[in-house]
């Protein structure tokens, strides 16, 4: 829920900065290996945002899938969980590229 409260809260700070009446869209993106339960999340953000300027914004999220780049052979492949075996040469020394972001990448105000 904290999560989500912060993501209501920096699209508020930023709509009152910019003095608008309401939220229409806010877009995320957000890592797979971010630790975020994605349905949880948008149950959360429903609730927060009830009530304020968001309320009728839609929320988009964009999953950003986990990659990996293999320390033994340099092989860069997907992963699901932070040690996944390298599927070319069956190491886990690796290290992790992407995944773990979580950011807002736009708002639209009115």
């Amino acid at each position: 829920m904290s999560i989500a409260e912060s993501i209501i809260g920096i699209a508020r700070d930023y709509a009152a900065k910019e003095n608008a009446r309401k939220v229409t869209e806010i877009e995320l993106s957000i890592g797979t290996l971010a630790g975020i339960e994605f349905d949880s999340l948008d149950f959360a953000l429903d609730i927060c945002k009830k009530g304020t300027i968001l309320e009728k914004a839609i929320i988009r999220i964009n999953k950003i899938k986990a990659r990996a780049k293999c320390i033994n052979c340099n092989a860069e492949f997907e992963v699901e969980h932070v040690f996944d075996a390298c599927p070319k040469c069956k190491g886990y020394a690796s290290s992790l590229l992407c995944g773990k972001e979580m950011r807002v990448e736009s708002l639209l105000v009115d």
